[in-house]
C-alpha cells in the first residue's frame, strides 16, 4: 500500500487506567475505486509502537465481479511490510521475482531494505465473481543499521503459524514469542504480532514482556479495567503494567509492538528512513527508474508532485 498525510480525527475515549497511554481512532483513507482504509499509524500523537511505524485496516470491501483490488508496483526502502488477511485474497508481486497469492491467516513479510518494489493485486480467478476482502497491513521500521541489507521476501501458510486455543480464545502468533509459542518468522528487531478471536466473556492477559505495546480492536467491543472499547481503534499502553482484555461481544484483536528503535524516522510515501537525505534520493531513484522492475507488471505509480 501507499502512504500519504492527512488530518487526524479528534479523539473522544476517555482514559481507561494508568497504564493507557493513548487511544487512537483510525481515519478513513479512500485508495480509489472505493477501497477504503482506516489508518492508526503513523499519527498525530505517535508515530510507532516498537517498530511498526503504519498500521492500516483494509476493508471490509465487497468487489463486484470483473473487479477488484489493483495497487500498481510503487517502491519502499527502510522497512518491512506485514501483510495479513482476515477475508479475500491477493497476488504479491515484486522486484524480486516473488510472485505468491496471499490468502487469510497467512503471514506475508516483504523486507524492502535498500529498495524493492511491488504490486498488490487481485487475481485474476477471484475477479470471476463477487468476493469480499480484509485484512491489516502493516510497515515494520528497520533498525538503523539494518535499513540498506539487500531486499528480502517471506510467506509463511496459515498452516504454518502456531495456534493457541484455551476457554473461547484462539490465538494466531505472527511473529515473535507470546504464551508459550515462537512464530518462525525472521525478524530483524525485536517485535510481536497476533491475531487474537474472542468469544463473549473470554479474557486475555497481555503481560509487560513487550517494551512497547497495543492493542488494535479490529471487530467487537472489550472490557479493560473497567472501561469500554469499541472497534476500531488502538489502544497503546504504557511499559509496565500487565493488563487484561475481556470480550463484551464475539471479538478479533490484533496484539502489536515491540523494543523500540533508536529514534524516530522520516517518512515521505512509501519511504522510510532514519535520514532525510536517503529519502530524497530514494525520489529521484524512482522518478529516473532506478528501482527494479515487478516481472509482468507494466504499470506504476508515478512519484507524487
Amino acid at each position: 500500500m501507499s502512504w500519504m498525510p492527512s488530518s487526524d480525527p479528534v479523539l473522544g475515549d476517555a482514559r481507561s487506567c494508568d497504564a493507557l497511554d493513548l487511544v487512537i481512532v483510525p481515519r478513513v483513507r479512500d485508495l480509489g475505486d472505493g477501497f477504503r482504509v482506516r489508518r492508526a499509524l503513523p499519527h498525530g500523537k505517535r508515530q510507532m509502537v516498537g517498530p511498526f511505524i503504519f498500521f492500516d485496516h483494509m476493508g471490509p470491501v465487497q468487489f463486484l465481479p470483473g473487479t477488484g483490488l489493483d495497487v500498481r508496483p510503487h517502491p519502499h526502502i527502510g522497512l518491512a511490510t506485514v501483510t495479513y488477511l482476515f477475508d479475500g485474497r491477493i497476488l504479491h508481486r515484486d522486484s524480486e521475482g516473488n510472485a505468491l497469492e496471499i490468502t487469510p491467516g497467512a503471514m506475508n513479510l516483504m523486507t524492502a531494505g535498500r529498495g524493492i518494489t511491488h504490486s498488490e493485486r487481485s487475481p485474476v480467478e477471484a475477479r470471476t465473481g463477487t468476493q469480499t476482502m480484509g485484512g491489516i497491513q502493516s510497515w515494520i521500521a528497520l533498525p538503523r543499521d539494518k535499513e540498506e541489507i539487500d531486499p528480502s521476501f517471506q510467506h509463511f501458510a496459515a498452516g504454518d503459524l502456531p495456534i493457541i486455543e484455551d476457554c473461547g480464545i484462539t490465538t494466531r502468533l505472527i511473529a515473535g514469542s507470546a504464551y508459550g509459542a515462537r512464530s518462525p518468522v525472521s525478524m530483524t528487531s525485536d517485535w510481536l504480532y497476533a491475531e487474537v478471536l474472542l468469544d463473549a466473556a473470554a479474557q486475555i492477559p497481555f503481560d509487560a514482556d513487550t517494551e512497547e505495546r497495543a492493542v488494535y480492536v479490529a471487530d467487537g467491543q472489550v472490557e479493560i479495567a473497567g472501561e469500554t472499547f469499541e472497534g476500531p481503534r488502538l489502544l497503546i499502553f504504557r511499559p509496565g503494567d500487565r493488563i487484561t482484555i475481556r470480550a463484551l461481544t464475539y471479538t478479533r484483536l490484533m496484539l502489536l509492538g515491540g523494543t523500540a528503535l533508536e529514534g524516530p524516522r522520516y517518512i515521505w510515501w512509501n519511504f522510510v528512513s532514519s535520514r532525510k537525505e536517503r529519502i530524497e534520493d530514494a525520489k529521484q531513484d524512482w522518478k529516473t527508474g532506478r528501482f527494479g522492475k515487478v516481472p509482468d507488471e507494466s504499470e506504476f505509480i508515478p512519484l507524487p508532485e
